[in-house]
């Protein structure tokens, strides 16, 4: 597969957006008018940077308003393009993309259409180069690729070709069987773009909202499908118009684009079980979070100990030769490490107490780490003494690592291998907790699309559709990721206002990270009351919370009295029931959330404003200015 993306897509000038597009590892680079313009370099300066990095410039693009004008305007356009065949030439590229026109001089027809493409792949043939002619979505007369492609039949030149785009085929929703009557050797180039289903003009959904195949909602894996039955093996390329990669880092977003590449075509060889070249190791099962590890210094690690002691966990181990606790309950496992060398102390010097690790358990660990360094995931190693466990490990959210131990090796032995056990007189016994329910990662709004391509690449997960939460300081955006049988649940959010808790925990946390975990109890009610019984006070619902949700739910007066006395929230679908219970915030970093599902799926967004006015409250004065 040959990889190729638009420099559109990237933000910052030409030479910074050629530099980040050869080391995410792409083969081409098309070069986009605008930007070619607005830089400073030659056309031969600029072909000679782009081959210097390893790339081949595969188009140099957009024509617009070329084919059936009338004269004068006939005339211009055939000008404009010889110049424009001037530039291509000292770049050193042969295609050209010739998009349909939306001029208002532009006369119908299809054969005066290819009447004017023929000419033109004339005179592009004289010099060596090729036509690729597009059809955009909100094109005059053409716009779509069925009407495209009989222009470039009819004009019947072998320099005109057809270039075929995802995205004004799918935001038309045009069948893309019918892609499957055009011939390969046609096709002079594939670019693919997904989106978000938005309820907007076609122009500007497509300028401001395209996104990285599997970061929308689009299916692009059909048109690919589609565009490989015509034999076509060419060039595949992104081409990305959205805001927010125009304002990111070039780096990360050129990344991002190359591994939805390497994803697409993975997937789409499975799809046609006769794959050509590797595959990549398939996406593991994972059946649920082994533990999840805080970074805290020797001062904190008290009152963390506190209150996980508070929430029914006790010591269960100690780590042979790191400063290193592990508290579980029922197999749920944190691990406290206070050590001070390695990575954890490191994220504690970056963050503060704060979780800096979860560990998956998968199928086969090694083929985990093998998946996600083929989509470019970045692996983590650090020093182990003999004797102990190397656990595969790659880079997650805000540097976190992402630990993966499987059954199949001695990786399933980690707490008897690192860990040496503890046993304390009169522990208690837990106050119910049965697994990790879900874990809350909070991340800069533009980072949510980059992260949700990293799990949904790597992992079984499906997206469910977003959902917008009050809070008091703005709107979160809140994207849930979950396995097919709920043992794996990730929720992303983010913010674009400064003064949301989404926002805040940035600020405190000095980037993205975990910002709370919850677990799972088979009765609430006993739950919270062990809480209470331990001397450790839960977070303050207001009256006002209750008083509603009384006139909206016949519920036991029984069961109000209970939820007002011990600070639960509840919800319920047509499923089931959900009830919540949340901790204060620990060092303003995170926090705890218990619940109990009766059959529901859910995650109690209705009560997500509630939860977050009422920390608000209780959290320190912002240091973000409110000017």
């Amino acid at each position: 597969m040959k990889t190729s993306i638009a420099t559109v897509s990237l933000s910052g000038e030409l030479p910074d957006k050629i530099r980040a597009i050869a080391r995410a590892g792409f083969d081409g680079v098309e070069i986009f008018e605008n930007d070619f313009i607005a830089n400073d370099l030659s056309p031969r300066e600029v072909g000679a940077m782009a081959r210097d990095a390893g790339l081949v410039v595969t188009l140099f693009q957009p024509f617009r308003d070329f084919e059936g004008l009338p004269e004068p305007f006939r005339t211009k356009a055939f000008d404009r393009a010889e110049r424009k065949f001037d530039v291509m030439q000292e770049i050193g590229t042969e295609l050209i993309l010739v998009c349909s026109s939306v001029s208002p001089h532009a006369l119908g027809g299809i054969d005066r259409a290819a009447a004017d493409l023929r000419e033109l792949g004339e005179r592009a043939h004289r010099r060596g180069l090729k036509i690729g002619y597009e059809a955009l979505a909100w094109g005059r007369f053409i716009n779509d690729h069925w009407s495209a492609w009989e222009i470039v039949r009819r004009a019947d030149h072998p320099a005109v070709s057809i270039i075929l785009d995802s995205f004004h085929t799918l935001a038309r929703e045009v069948d893309v069987a019918s892609i499957q009557a055009i011939p390969g050797d046609k096709i002079a180039l594939v670019q693919l773009a997904d989106a978000p289903r938005l309820q907007l003009d076609l122009l500007s959904w497509s300028r401001h909202f395209r996104t990285m195949p599997g970061q929308g909602d689009l299916p692009v894996g059909a048109f690919l499908d589609a565009v490989r039955a015509t034999g076509y093996d060419g060039v595949l390329s992104l081409e990305i118009f959205n805001d927010q990669f125009r304002a990111g880092a070039a780096g990360a977003v050129a990344v991002d684009g190359r591994r939805s590449l390497i994803l697409l075509d993975d997937d789409a060889k499975r799809r046609t079980q006769n794959p050509t070249g590797r595959l990549l190791p398939a996406r593991s099962p994972c059946s649920g979070i082994e533990f999840i590890e805080f970074a805290v210094d020797e001062g904190a690690v008290a009152e963390l100990e506190t209150l996980v002691r508070a929430l029914g966990f006790q010591p269960k181990g100690r780590h042979k030769s790191k400063n290193v606790t592990l508290w579980s309950q029922n197999g749920v496992n944190l691990v406290i490490n206070s050590d001070g060398e390695g990575f954890a102390h490191s994220a504690y010097l970056m963050h503060g107490p704060a979780v800096c690790a979860m560990c998956l358990r998968v199928a086969d660990a090694g083929a985990v780490l093998a998946r996600a360094e083929a989509l470019l995931a970045t692996p983590f190693q650090q020093p182990v003494l003999e004797g102990e466990l190397d656990i595969p490990a790659i880079r997650g959210v805000g540097g976190s690592l992402l630990y993966f131990i499987d059954d199949k090796s001695d990786l399933g032995r980690l707490w008897d291998i690192d860990f040496e056990a503890v046993d304390e007189d009169g522990a208690n016994a837990g106050i119910g907790l049965v697994r990790i329910d879900h874990v809350a990662q909070s991340m800069e709004y533009d980072e949510m699309l980059s992260w949700l391509l990293f799990y949904t690449s790597i992992f079984d997960v499906a997206k469910a559709p977003g959902m917008d939460i009050a809070d008091p300081g703005g709107l979160v955006r809140s994207v849930v990721l979950q396995n097919a049988d709920g043992t794996l649940s990730l929720v992303l959010n983010g913010s674009q206002s400064q003064h949301t808790a989404s926002a805040r925990f940035l600020s405190e946390f000095f980037g993205s990270g975990v910002q709370h975990i919850a677990f799972e109890t088979k009765d609430i009610f006993e739950t919270a009351r062990a809480i209470r019984a331990a001397g450790f006070s839960t977070l303050p619902i207001p009256e006002n919370y209750y008083d509603d949700l009384e006139a909206r739910y016949d519920l036991p007066d029984a069961v109000m009295a209970d939820l007002r006395a011990l600070g639960i929230l509840y919800d319920r679908d047509e499923a089931g029931e959900f009830f919540q219970l949340f901790t204060r915030s620990f060092a303003d970093r995170f926090f705890f959330e218990i619940v109990e599902r009766r059959n529901y799926r859910g995650f109690g967004a209705p009560n997500a404003g509630v939860r977050l006015a009422a920390q608000k409250r209780l959290s320190r004065p912002s240091i973000i200015p409110r000017w």
